[in-house]
């Protein structure tokens, strides 16, 4: 590994970090550079600003989350979409503390996207990614509406997400989701 991907790489760990530890407004350049180990320059070299490292470090962060309820789907033997969309549910509902600051930032990162192209294509790339993968975690099929349908799936979770950022007493598990998601299902036409 050369030492420019290896300070990379740091810059989005050091990132991650300090999602974990800061409010986003207290996430700034100095910040990331001290928690990485880099020299502050080394964020415009490798990501042209320090929005486009956090946002870069966004997805990655999505990207192990998403991770981490596949693991516990693993471990789901049934096929039936609305059980592995319901322990899916549970699996978020079980970590969303600990990735709180995740989530605000990824909250930031979708506001920013409409004034900055780079933050907007670095989202869409890992929408692109990620709608494939949830499609085939919950067995929504590998056709385009499953990808849809994956799509919808995470408007919704990144919507609830959102509101319980807002007030966790908006968080709606994975039982009281099945249930919704069936009185919606019954409410559309066929």
């Amino acid at each position: 590994m050369s030492p420019q991907r290896s300070n990379r790489a740091n810059l989005i760990e050091g990132t991650l970090r300090c999602l974990e530890r800061l409010p986003p407004e207290r996430i700034t350049a100095r910040a990331i550079a001290e928690e990485s180990g880099a020299n502050l320059a080394s964020i415009a070299y490798h990501f042209g600003s320090k929005d486009e490292l956090v946002t870069v470090a966004v997805v990655e962060g999505l990207d192990r989350w998403l991770a981490e309820i596949a693991a516990v789907l693993a471990g789901v033997a049934a096929e039936e979409p609305g059980v592995r969309i319901r322990r899916a549910a549970a699996a978020v509902e079980e970590t969303r503390d600990r990735h709180a600051g995740l989530a605000r930032t990824f909250l930031g990162a979708v506001a920013r996207a409409q004034h900055d192209d780079r933050v907007a294509e670095t989202l869409v790339a890992g929408f692109r990614r990620t709608r494939p993968s949830v499609a085939a975690l919950l067995a929504l099929g590998d056709d385009e509406a499953g990808e849809d349908s994956a799509g919808l799936v995470l408007a919704l979770f990144n919507g609830l997400l959102f509101q319980a950022l807002v007030d966790p007493s908006l968080a709606i598990d994975g039982e009281r989701m099945q249930g919704a998601l069936a009185r919606l299902g019954a409410a559309l036409p066929a």
